[in-house]
This record gives structure tokens, C-alpha cells and sequence, in this order.
């Protein structure tokens, strides 16, 4: 039994209350270094002394109040408060690459302004992040920015997920950093790979995947625009971005996960849904007497529109009565004419040959024959048949007003007649009727089994024409099938139809399409969507024998009914995205999410089936640590320290592990463990080495900026460039 599953509604965000502005007195004149982690999405920073980091999303929006009119600078959770300065908001980073100078200007003016800095110029070494392999004219530009416009007396650049690794293993006042480990970090905008080896990152060995959890929230975006495409509430990404961290996790084999799925219990098992806000329509209510009235105004215009339904009917009835009569008595002339003359009649009156004049006939028996038909379900006959007093009398003993009466008459006498007829025809059908059912009785009662098997062969037969016309139907969408090439060929045969001349074709010719009745088979072979004229009549008579084999034979139950069948076929769709009524508001904003929660994970390991050419997570690990001695790899693979939001997702370590111990020796230890705070730890981490004398000697002063310019650049082992890469 699937358990009832809760439904977990998107949080509502409250109006950010405007940060406060530190003081500065605690730090004034005493060249407390600032460490600022400038990521993709968030800002972090703070002077090296404090327990945590402000946080502010790294997004700038200039903005012109609409009240006062006066230009308005807003950044982080500001950005959110004005609608309309969403729509002018700009982030430093562009695609993983820092190339937004301005907006990192105005970032950085935001975090010197909270921190409470008073003064003209920053009298604070500055430590700051920079992407794995950034590039040089980047880190040139921002040095130039900090120390122009700034004037800092220093500033280092660092990896963030090296001094994350560094806070998590942090060396003892009197020991140097000489931890090893093989660092995977989980960014906004891409996955690295770092080895470190004696504390020192080794960058030459480094390698990055563009896929990071920016990537993954644009896809989880598209997976619900083609889940769901009429929706009614828009999807943001911040929604979509909560809805990854909360509800999807990496999957220990993917493709075993989706063997699983298919079975509907499993899927909805694994369901999660998210129900979105919705308002439920007012009805209006209206008194008794309202209603009432409402409800009378509907049966009389129900009874006008059915007496006219009636007298178009019966109007119609007649006049394929009377061209029914004119073709039989137009058949009796045949004898009576020449071959010549007869061939020019057939002409005038719009036949081709003889064999156009039976089809045309018989035809419009049939259609008669349909119609007095329901003419007598539909009507009730009179006990008494009706009188018509002025049919034999003669025109001329009448008036206008008699005359007029007179063809009344008539068209009521023609219904009348029709209607006998059709009754006279029922009762025929329904004696023959009672005859089959009496004949059947007998052959069940003496050869039951014979009998079964007879309507189970016939159940199957049309069950398999059901099936033909549905693998037809869906072969047709596909344009390289060979039901789609012979629908062209008929397209194309149509379009060279020789019955209208090209030249009147050309100019604007008639078309003699469905002067033919061959015209319509054609029609139904090239439409997908026109019903096939035996459709009908084969799911009436299949339900007609399923229920005779229900009634009479003890082995047949509701599961093999061609409706039990194929609510089995549709079970997984069904499971995958189920169905509301029209009117449920409620089910029609909810989000159900199932395979999803592990699709959207898999494409850091499989960049490919998300459109990314790129090796996976997996096949990066293998190559760096192929570049290592055995030695070398054992002490890596010995610490292997994940990092970054992404890396909180569930799932993850079981995978790198299951990853891993496969490409390594038996006896080779794997250990692979995760930041204690994945999202802050690299913040910490600069923090703890600002807080050293090595610092010290890492960053680039003010004095060595004036003499070798912007893109001086110092090796340490934090570091883009360390002693381990060539300059």
C-alpha cells in the first residue's frame, strides 16, 4: 500500500529588514584584514576577527523611484523589494567568468559601507576569492580596482574551496599546513576538482566541469515547462533552485533507479508534491426562486430548439424521400432509352456511369434507413393514426389558405409515414434480434466452451484492429515511418488531381475534391486526427461481446477487458503526472515530482544527457588521480573533502564512493567526507589564514602594485599560481 503522501507548500518570503552598519570602532587603526568571498550568487564578507560572514545575493540594480523620480542604487535582498528593479538587475559574473567591473564596484562599495568604514581610503589588507583558473586579465582589472579606487595597503587572491579544505583541516599553531586530500567542490556555476598534496594545491593537475547548481536550477526549470507547459502559476528559479535543495538527491545507480520506476506503485512512492497558492472561483449564489426561474428559461428553450430540431429533421427525411423516389423512377428510364441518351440523362443529372447511380442509391438507402430509424427512438407514435382530410381533394376546389393547409398535410403525412416505416423496420430488427440471442442461447447451452472460445477469438480480433489503428495513428507523427511516406504520396496524388485541368487549377479552378466518395478513405488515411468510420462500431461491439463472456463464462474477469488493459498501459503515465478533473483548482497548481528529484542530480556525473559536452564527475576524478603515483593517489583518495552548497544534496557521498572504489585497488583506504558548513567554510577558511603571519607575505602591497603594475602576481599555495606551476 503507498503510504498518503503530504504535500509540502512553496514558503512565503518576507520583506528582507534593511541590514544594520557595524561599528567601526573596534577596528579603526588596527589594519584588521577583510576577507571577502565574491561568489557567483552570494557575497560574503567581514573583518577576519568575526564568528560569521554578512551575506547579501550578489546582484546590483540601478533604479529611478517612480514617487520622487530620483535614481536609486539597490543591491542584495534590496533587489527584491522593487518589482521593477528586477528587471535592470546585473551580477558581477557572467557565465562563471568575472567580467561586470561595475557591479563588483558597486558590490564592494556595499560591503565597505555595512562593515562601517568611515574613511576615504580602505586601511585594510584585503583577502578575496577568485574562480579555479581565472583568467589573468580578471584578477588584473580587480587589483586595479581595490587599489585605485580603494587604495589598500595589500591584497591576496585565493581559491575558495582550497581555504575551506584549509578550515576543515586546520594545522596547529607550531605545524605548518601540509594536509593532503583531493578537493571536490560544488560552485554556482561549474565542479572542480583541486589535489593537494603536502598543503599545496596542486593547479597544473586541477580540472572543472561547467555544470554547477545555476545549470541544475535551469534544468529543473525546463523539466517543469515540459512536464507541465500549461501551468497557471509561473515558475521562478528561486523556486525551482528551493525545490532542488529540498527535495532532489544523486542516486547510486541511475539507470537500476529507473528500472524501479517503472513500476507505478514505486513512482508514486517516490513522488513528492509541491502544491502552489491557488484562489477557488466565488459561485454566485442565487435565491429559489431565481433558480427556478433559471431552470424554466432552459426547458423551454430545450423544447424550441427541439421542435425545430424536429421539423429540420423532418424536412430532411422528405427530401431524400422524394430524391430517393426521383433516382428509382430516373433507374426505370434506363430500359426505356437509347445507350446514347441514356449516357446524356446520367451526365445532366450529375452521374458518371450506372455504377455511380446504384452507389448514390444505395447510399441514400442507407441514410434513410439510419434516420427513420432514430426518427422512431426518438418520437413517440400515436395510438390513432392522424387524419388528412385535404390530400384528396383537388387543388382547385381549394383556397390559398386550403392550399397551404393542403401541403401541411402532406409533410405531416410524409413524417407519419416515415415514421411507420422506421417502426415497421425496429420491430424487424428486434425480431431478428431475439432470434440471434435465442440461437446463441442454444449453441452456448450445448458447446459452452466452443462458444467461448469463439468470443474470445473475436475479442482478440477486434482488440487487434483497435491496436492496428493506434500503432498507425502514432507511426503517422513519425515523418520517416512508412505510413507517414505513403500519407505524403496521397497528399501529392491529391495535389496532382487530373479532374480540374491545370490551367483552371492555376486560375482558380473548382475543386472536385469529394465528388467521390473514394475522395473521404483518402481523407481518413492522410488526417491523424479524422476518425476512422469503423472506430465506433469496434469499441460498441467489443464491449458487447466482453460483456457476454462477463455474463457467461466464469474464467473471464474485469482485468481482461480491452478498458482494464489499457488503464495497465497508462498506469505509468498516469503515476508520472497524474490527472485532475477540470474543475479542481486545487490539483491543477500542484507539482509532482518523481523522477526528477534524481534527473536533475545525474547530469554532474552525466553532462551529456542535460546537452553539456563535457566528461562527467566520475570520468574527471579518474584523470586527475591517474596523473598521481600509486603513493601519491593513496594519500589523496585518503581525504577526499567535498564542499559547496551543491554538495549538501542527499546521495552524494555514497556515489563519489561508489564511483571511486571501483578505479582503485582493493587495499587502497577511501575516505571521502564533507565540510562541516559546505556554503560558509571557505569564508572561515580565509578568515583563519588572515589571521597568520603567512598572510602576510602572500599579498601583493601597494608599494609592489606601483612599481610592477596590476598583474604582479605572487605564488602560494592558496592560490591560482604556486610554486608547482610555471609562470
Amino acid at each position: 500500500m503507498v503510504e498518503e503522501l503530504n504535500i509540502t507548500r512553496i514558503p512565503v518570503s518576507n520583506v528582507p529588514s534593511v541590514p544594520t552598519v557595524a561599528s567601526y570602532d573596534d577596528h579603526r587603526d588596527k589594519e584588521t584584514p577583510i576577507v571577502i568571498d565574491n561568489g557567483s550568487t552570494t557575497l560574503r564578507f567581514g573583518f577576519c576577527t568575526s564568528d560569521a560572514p554578512r551575506c547579501q545575493p550578489n546582484v546590483v540594480a540601478r533604479f529611478k523611484e517612480r514617487r520622487t523620480n530620483k535614481p536609486l542604487l539597490l543591491f542584495g535582498d534590496g533587489v527584491d523589494v522593487e518589482s521593477g528593479a528586477r528587471a535592470q538587475a546585473r551580477v558581477p559574473w557572467e557565465g562563471g567568468v568575472l567580467l561586470n567591473f561595475d557591479a563588483l564596484e558597486n558590490a564592494l562599495d556595499y560591503a565597505f559601507i555595512h562593515l562601517g568604514i568611515d574613511t576615504q581610503t580602505i586601511e585594510h589588507p584585503i583577502l578575496m576569492t577568485e574562480r579555479l583558473a581565472s583568467p589573468l586579465h580578471s584578477r588584473a582589472l580587480t587589483s586595479e580596482l581595490l587599489f585605485e579606487q580603494y587604495s589598500v595597503p595589500s591584497l591576496a587572491f585565493c581559491v575558495d574551496s582550497v581555504m575551506s579544505f584549509y578550515h576543515n583541516n586546520l594545522p596547529t599553531p607550531s605545524v605548518p599546513f601540509i594536509s593532503d586530500g583531493l578537493v571536490v567542490s560544488f560552485n554556482a556555476a561549474s565542479t572542480s576538482v583541486i589535489p593537494i598534496l603536502s598543503g599545496k594545491g596542486i593547479m597544473s593537475h586541477a580540472k572543472r566541469i561547467p555544470w554547477g547548481a545555476t545549470q541544475a536550477t535551469d534544468y529543473l526549470l525546463k523539466l517543469i515547462q515540459l512536464k507541465y507547459p500549461t501551468f497557471p502559476t509561473r515558475v521562478t528559479s528561486f523556486q525551482a533552485n528551493w525545490m532542488m535543495q529540498n527535495f532532489c538527491e544523486f542516486a547510486l545507480d541511475y539507470p537500476a533507479l529507473l528500472r524501479k520506476l517503472t513500476d507505478p506503485l514505486q513512482l508514486r512512492a517516490s513522488e513528492r508534491i509541491i502544491q502552489f497558492p491557488f484562489s477557488i472561483p466565488i459561485a454566485e449564489e442565487k435565491t429559489e426562486e431565481e433558480l427556478t426561474r433559471i431552470a424554466e428559461r432552459k426547458r423551454e428553450q430545450g423544447r424550441k430548439l427541439q421542435e425545430i430540431a424536429a421539423k429540420a429533421r423532418m424536412e430532411k427525411l422528405v427530401q431524400k424521400e422524394n430524391d430517393l423516389q426521383h433516382m428509382l423512377t430516373l433507374k426505370e428510364r434506363r430500359e426505356e432509352e437509347s445507350k446514347k441518351d441514356w449516357a446524356e440523362i446520367l451526365q445532366e443529372e450529375g452521374f458518371d456511369n450506372d455504377a455511380a447511380l446504384e452507389s448514390a442509391i444505395k447510399k441514400l438507402e442507407l441514410n434513410l434507413k439510419k434516420a427513420r430509424k432514430k426518427e422512431a427512438d426518438g418520437d413517440d407514435m400515436e395510438e390513432e393514426p392522424p387524419s388528412f382530410p385535404l390530400i384528396d381533394v383537388p387543388d382547385a376546389d381549394l383556397d390559398e389558405d386550403g392550399l397551404k393547409e393542403k401541403r401541411k398535410q402532406k409533410l405531416m403525412k410524409a413524417g407519419y409515414d416515415a415514421r411507420e416505416r422506421a417502426k415497421r423496420e425496429k420491430e424487424r430488427e428486434r425480431e431478428e434480434r431475439i432470434a440471434e440471442e435465442r440461437r446463441e442461447a442454444e449453441e452456448r447451452d450445448r458447446d459452452l466452451k466452443g462458444w467461448t472460445n469463439k468470443m474470445r477469438k473475436e475479442q482478440e480480433a477486434i482488440m487487434n484492429r483497435i491496436k492496428e489503428r493506434n500503432r498507425r495513428r502514432a507511426a503517422l507523427n513519425d515523418r520517416k515511418s512508412a505510413a507517414a511516406q505513403a500519407r505524403m504520396k496521397s497528399i501529392a496524388n491529391l495535389a496532382a488531381d487530373d479532374r480540374v485541368p491545370k490551367k483552371r487549377r492555376k486560375h482558380g479552378g473548382e475543386d472536385m475534391f469529394g465528388a467521390d466518395d473514394a475522395d473521404w478513405a483518402i481523407y481518413r488515411k492522410i488526417n491523424t486526427a479524422a476518425p476512422s468510420s469503423d472506430e465506433e462500431d469496434d469499441l460498441t461491439n467489443l464491449h458487447t461481446v466482453e460483456q457476454k463472456l462477463l455474463t457467461h463464462d466464469p474464467t473471464f474477469s474485469e482485468d481482461q477487458t480491452h478498458a482494464s488493459l489499457s488503464s495497465q498501459r497508462s498506469a505509468l503515465i498516469s503515476a508520472f503526472r497524474p490527472q485532475y478533473e477540470e474543475g479542481d483548482v486545487e490539483g491543477k497548481t500542484r507539482l509532482h515530482f518523481n523522477v526528477e528529484r534524481w534527473r536533475v542530480c545525474e547530469p554532474w556525473f552525466s553532462p551529456s544527457m542535460a546537452g553539456v559536452d563535457s566528461a562527467g564527475l566520475g570520468e574527471v576524478l579518474q584523470m586527475v588521480l591517474a596523473r598521481f603515483s600509486d603513493q601519491e593517489k593513496g594519500r589523496l583518495v585518503k581525504n577526499v573533502f567535498v564542499t559547496g552548497g551543491p554538495s549538501q544534496l542527499p546521495g552524494l557521498l555514497p556515489r563519489l564512493q561508489a564511483t571511486l572504489r571501483p578505479v582503485l585497488p582493493p587495499e587502497m583506504p577511501l575516505d571521502i567526507v564533507r565540510a562541516s558548513d559546505p556554503v560558509h567554510d571557505a569564508w572561515k577558511g580565509m578568515a583563519d589564514f588572515a589571521k597568520t603571519d603567512e598572510f602576510k607575505r602572500v599579498g601583493v602591497t601597494r608599494a609592489e602594485y606601483e612599481e610592477w603594475g596590476s598583474e604582479r602576481i605572487k605564488r602560494w599555495w592558496g592560490g591560482n599560481w604556486n610554486s608547482s606551476v610555471p609562470m
